[in-house]
């Protein structure tokens, strides 16, 4: 009687996009609901088609767990060669997801980084020092990160926006200290001396504006 003999293809109870392959009488490994589908009982499968089939549902399972990550928020493919690393994933295997998942469409550098952009700029805006750090942290290129930030950060409109933060905590402040505390905030956020300068003086100019009793005079500082 030959080898590789499937003798049993059995959907598990637990998951039911899952196959037991039996070969020769014996538990193999499992597969995918569609690849079980290719297969029947008393086929003959070669050692290499064995291999193949253990191979794919290897690199299938590294998809799967790297979906569920994506499903939280867009990765970089540097993230997710990190986390399938993480799980002790071969790296053939974790390079051959990454393929896969590039190829559907679930990872692309350019889309994450403006992703990431897009989403600091929304909910706490930095500049493009503090923003090129943060992305070549995640892996991603130099020339990628040029082109995202020259076609989708407004630098002024963000100092400004990251100014008008820090100005709502300050209360009962002098001009200067109000200058000097805008000016440290937007620094940290990456944002340039002469961004922070033009961001900082336009808010105290609205801030005069709206309210010329905005500011402590100098004279009443302890």
């Amino acid at each position: 009687m030959p080898k590789g003999v499937i003798t049993a293809l059995e959907v598990q109870k637990r998951d039911k996009e899952r196959v037991n392959l039996f070969l020769d009488g014996e538990y193999a490994f499992s597969l995918t609901l569609i690849e079980a589908a290719k297969l029947k009982k008393g086929q003959v499968l070669s050692e290499a088609q064995i291999a193949a089939l253990r191979d794919d549902d290897a690199v299938t399972k590294a998809v799967d767990s790297a979906a569920r990550v994506l499903s939280y928020r867009p990765r970089s493919v540097h993230e997710i060669r990190q986390y399938l690393t993480k799980k002790s994933i071969p790296q053939a295997v974790a390079l051959a997801a990454i393929d896969r998942l590039s190829a559907m469409g679930y990872l692309d550098d350019v889309a994450f980084a403006r992703f990431w952009v897009e989403d600091r700029n929304r909910f706490k805006p930095r500049g493009p020092k503090a923003l090129r750090f943060e992305l070549r942290q995640k892996g991603i290129s130099n020339t990628v990160i040029d082109e995202v930030l020259n076609d989708t950060l407004n630098v002024d409109d963000a100092a400004y926006r990251a100014a008008q933060d820090v100005a709502r905590k300050l209360r009962r402040v002098t001009r200067q200290e109000f200058r000097d505390k805008l000016a440290v905030g937007l620094q940290r956020r990456g944002f340039s001396f002469d961004v922070t300068r033009e961001a900082v003086k336009r808010l105290i100019d609205e801030a005069e504006a709206e309210n010329p009793e905005r500011f402590l005079p100098a004279e009443d500082v302890d």
